[in-house]
Order: structure tokens, then sequence, then C-alpha cells
């Protein structure tokens, strides 16, 4: 028999590292060639790594909720001889699946994105230095609970090499919270608006949430790791940027005929459908040319001017969950480039098989709404980006047509475009006239146009 070291694969350029969030097999257990071994979780995506060899599973060297490096031994699996001299290395292989992100992803219309971070100010504090490596998952524990960089590092860990464990960090909370009462001043302390127009750090709030009743059989759903980034990710958005919404009414009648008219020719042909959603991402990259001003992001007091057009495309996924996967450079690709792109992304999503560097590096964020039967919305931007646009369901109306021989009323296809902007880069004007330009594209729709 021999022993084969099951590594961390690579998960992308960006991504140094992974918390392993549960073990698929025991040891002891019997493992088949490409058999999930266990679930892992970057701050993009959930994975599973599977087992490049056949064998039974001899021992787990990183426990849940720690963290392994990338090309780091994570397991070891006993294998018969015929399989010794396979390699002992799965560094460089790809994770197949991203759970992404339990079906959580970022994508349900009108909530955006996840490029989520869990760290706190307290963390990024260049000032304190510590030796020590924190998962994840106690980071933004101790971000949520508002524990100091040196504070954590004054808890013992029980995990491997004296690793700071959920457990142990849940209990030093639980004896904070125990320690002695501070007694009230009689004197009313001042509040203070310590939000910075500047800076994007987020600002801690000035106020504690009031714990809602339970009654008698009420439901307690604890979310997972995924709901708490998304629910992060959106608190920070709200409190960094001032958001302001646009509204503008399209006209895209010319679009609904032209694709009844090809899309049985077009799914024959490619393979695929063609839906709606390539043509908005089309012209939200045509306007986005037009007026760059929206495709940036704010650095304190700098605005970074992006050359590339990432446009990420909000996805529901079927647990609820949502994930916004990025068309890099998609002002470069024609419409059946991005019908593919769209269709691609959109299937391996739901099939939890995005690599994390498929849903980083967005500057723009479309989310599709309509598919809910939803007419309009206010979405939060995906932060770092400052715009998202939502498209609304495509209604048939009764509208107003100007004809050379006067004012006629036809029934017409229509959808409303709602934009959400950070006020603090993207002023009314452009922020209008951006979502007007998108729709002037719409409308502007060849019927005779040959893909």
């Amino acid at each position: 028999m021999a022993h084969f070291e099951l590594l961390l694969p690579k998960m992308g350029e960006s991504v140094a590292e992974a918390t392993i969030t549960k073990w698929l097999k025991e040891p002891g257990d019997t493992i088949e060639e490409d058999e999930p071994v266990v679930e892992i979780a970057t701050d993009k995506v959930d994975s599973e790594v599977p087992s490049p060899v056949s064998g039974k599973l001899i021992r787990q060297v990183i426990n849940p909720d720690e963290v392994a490096y990338v090309g780091s031994v994570i397991a070891i699996i006993e294998t018969d001889e015929s399989t010794a001299g396979a390699s002992q290395s799965v560094t460089e292989a790809t994770a197949p699946g991203t759970a992404g992100i339990e079906p959580r992803s970022e994508a349900i219309p009108g909530i955006e994105s996840l490029e989520t971070t869990t760290e706190s100010v307290a963390f990024r504090n260049t000032d304190h230095q510590s030796s020590r490596f924190y998962s994840p998952l106690v980071k933004s524990i101790a971000a949520e609970e508002g524990i100091s960089a040196n504070e954590l590092d004054q808890i013992s860990g029980t995990g491997a090499e004296g690793r700071v464990t959920k457990k142990d960090i849940l209990d030093f909370i639980k004896k904070k919270h125990q320690g002695p009462a501070v007694v009230a001043s009689k004197e009313p302390t001042p509040v203070t608006n310590t939000f910075n127009r500047g800076t994007t750090e987020q600002p801690q709030p000035a106020f504690k949430q009031v714990p809602p009743s339970v009654s008698a059989g009420d439901e307690i759903i604890e979310m997972d790791r995924m709901r708490r980034m998304i629910a992060d990710h959106m608190v920070m958005s709200k409190h960094v940027a001032p958001h302001v919404t646009s509204f503008v009414e399209a006209d895209v009648t010319n679009i609904v005929k032209w694709r009844e008219r090809i899309k049985a020719s077009f799914e024959k042909r490619e393979g695929g459908k063609i839906t709606f959603t390539p043509i908005f991402i089309q012209a939200v990259a045509k306007a986005i040319k037009d007026m760059p001003m929206i495709n940036v992001s704010v650095d304190g007091t700098r605005i970074i001017k992006h050359r590339d057009i990432n446009i990420g495309m909000a996805a529901a996924l079927p647990s609820g969950n949502l994930i916004v996967p990025v068309i890099k450079n998609a002002d470069q690709l024609n419409l059946v480039g991005l019908t593919r792109a769209v269709n691609d992304l959109a299937v391996r999503a739901r099939n939890s098989k995005l690599q994390p560097d498929e849903v980083k590096d967005g500057t723009f964020t479309l989310t599709n709404i309509g598919s809910f039967g939803n007419v309009m919305g206010v979405p939060i931007i995906n932060q770092p980006q400052v715009a998202i646009l939502a498209v609304g369901a495509i209604q048939k109306k009764p509208a107003v047509i100007e004809t050379e021989y006067g004012d006629v009323i036809a029934i017409r296809h229509k959808m409303f475009l709602s934009m959400s902007y950070d006020h603090r880069v993207v002023d009314g004007a452009l922020g209008g006239m951006f979502v007007k330009k998108v729709a002037d594209y719409l409308e502007s729709w060849d019927v005779n146009y040959n893909i």
C-alpha cells in the first residue's frame, strides 16, 4: 500500500488559501477517483475538492473551520501499488466545483455581488503587526463582535499549532459579555458623526439592533457563511455609499420582435438559447464607453477609472442565495460571444462550478429583477463599484406613437430601468444621462439585425 498526499488545489490567481468547511469523507471511508472529499470556502465561492486517486482516507490533516494554503497537504489517502505512481501533487489542478456560494451566491436580482471582505478595520491597522494567523471565519466573527486585533492575540488557541478556532473565539466573547457591568454616566454622551466622506472604511454604527421577540413555534435559522457575507456586504455598501436611484422606461418592442424571429434558428445553430440578458449587457457596455466615469471605483479621495469594462451578472441560485459572475472585457465581445458567456456562467453558477476568479474584478453590475415579475427596484451598489442597473419585467402597454399622420395609440413592449449609483462620485446628471443612454441603445435596436 502507498500513501497519497491530497493537496489544496489552485483556485485562481488571487486565491492563496481556503477554509475547510466540511469533510465529506471520514477516516476509514473508501474514496473513488474524482469523488469529492472535502468542502472548502474562499472569500468568493465555496468548492469541493475531489480525490485524483482511489483509496481509503487515512487522515484529515486540517480540521473544519481551519485554513489551509494552496499546495499544502489537507488529507492522506491510502492507495494500492497500482496508483502509488500517480502524481502526488494536485497543486496545479483547478478546484472543480465552487459551491458557488452555496446557492447563495450573488445574484438574486437587486442584491449584488459579493466581493466582500470579512476583515474589520482593526485587522487593517498597520500599527499592529500580529504574527498569528486567523481564519476568515474567526476574523469575520471578530469583526462582527468588535474584537480588536490586540484582544484576538490574547485568545488561547486550541486548534492546530495553537490557532484560534471558532469555539475559542465564541468562548472568549461569552466570557467578555459576562464581565462586570459598566455603570452608565449620568451625563449623556454626545453622539458624533465619525463617517469620513473621503474613506471607504466601513463606519461603526452608532446604534445597536434591538433583538426581535421570539414566540413559541417560531423557527430560528442560523445564517450560513455566505448569507453572513452577503449581509455584511450589503450593510457596508449602504454605510459607505450615499445611494441615489434614477428610473427610465424603455420601449423594447423592436428587441422583442427581433428575438421572436431569430431565437429558433439561433438555438439550432449555436446549441443554446438567446435571452434578453446579453442584449442588455451589450447596451450597458456601449453606454460605459460613451460615459466612462460610471466605470470607476472610490479609494479614499481618489477616483480609480477602470480601463476594462467587466460587467457582473447577478444570478439567483436554487438555494435562494446570490452570486455575481463577471463577464470580463464585455465591450470586446459581439452579441454571440456575450450570449455564450452569459449561458455558460449561468449554468455553472447553478451547478456550483464557478471559479474564484470568475466572480471578481467586476466594474459594473446588471441584475435582472424582471425574471421574478418585478417591474422596478432599488438595488444596492456592489462595492467597490459605483453603480448597478436593475432591469424590470417587459410588459405590453398602450403607448402614444408619433407617425407622419399624427399621434396614434399602439400596444408596445415596455420595461423600466432602475440604476442606483454612488453620489460621492456620480451626480444626478451623469447617473440620469447614463441610464437614459442605455435605454436609447435598447430602443434603437435594428429589427433586421443579422446575428
